[in-house]
């Protein structure tokens, strides 16, 4: 199975599957050729696993809400390490980490949002670990969805939380300014969905490239520092992607008083 291959493709074997693809491929305009954009390779791989990585969410999250309406409210941990007590301590920590970074009111209101983008970022970037597997965060695919969300997100709570006067900032402390703060403005919103999209693609497939280098030279012993490493990193970019969410969402909530 070489870098790119992946056990969905097995399914390049079946006429139906063949015929989805193309049918995707054709709606959405990918089969537009001119110059430089020539066959793009396209596949619904990222889709797939994709859909394995909400499958796996939804799932564990169902395993905690029965916990928490059991006889015991969910308060008596289980005997044994299991998949409830995975997702409990998720839910601990960044629940933690958002009511450190936005304050205990916005964090009931955020922590969903946050929560989910936790889990589907750090369980996306962990089994693109896995052999036979990528990671659907290693493509823009992925990732444009994910940046596009804060960043509609982030200014729908702006426009809530002051109205319209929300997009007077856009304009500076002063009229005198405006021509000059307004295009700073717009450019530096604009930027974020862009570094939060190119930063946790990039990370992504850099890390998976060298981890799977080393597997291809030596499969035994050696890539495993370098595994180990890529967990580190799979981690550290879940929270910067979730850490830049609370800031620019902080930053469009908060008041002049603040």
């Amino acid at each position: 199975m070489g870098e790119h291959g992946t056990w969905f493709d097995f399914l390049n074997r079946f006429s139906w599957w063949q015929s989805l693809t193309h049918k995707a491929e054709d709606a959405m305009g990918r089969g537009w050729k001119f110059m430089v954009f020539q066959d793009s390779h396209f596949s619904l791989t990222h889709v797939l696993i994709t859909m394995c990585v909400l499958g796996f969410v939804v799932y564990g999250s169902l395993k905690f809400k029965k916990a928490t309406v059991s006889a015991d409210g969910g308060i008596v941990p289980p005997r044994s390490m299991n998949l409830r007590n995975f997702f409990e301590v998720m839910a601990e920590s960044v629940y933690g980490m958002v009511e450190g970074a936005m304050g205990e009111k916005n964090a009931r209101r955020f922590f969903p949002l946050v929560g989910t983008l936790w889990l589907f970022i750090l369980l996306g970037n962990l089994i693109g670990l896995v052999p036979g597997f990528v990671s659907p965060n290693d493509t823009l695919k992925t990732n444009v969805a994910l940046a596009v969300t804060v960043f509609v997100v982030t200014h729908v709570v702006g426009v809530k939380e002051h109205g319209l006067a929300y997009f007077k900032h856009f304009l500076g402390p002063s009229p005198a300014l405006a021509p000059l703060m307004l295009p700073i403005e717009l450019v530096s919103h604009l930027a974020r969905p862009l570094s939060l999209s190119l930063r946790l693609m990039g990370n992504m497939m850099a890390d998976h490239k060298v981890v799977f280098s080393f597997f291809a030279l030596v499969p035994l012993f050696v890539p495993l520092p370098f595994l180990l490493l890529g967990v580190l990193i799979c981690i550290v970019q879940a929270i910067v992607f979730c850490t830049l969410t609370m800031v620019y969402i902080s930053m469009a909530a908060e008041h002049e008083e603040h």
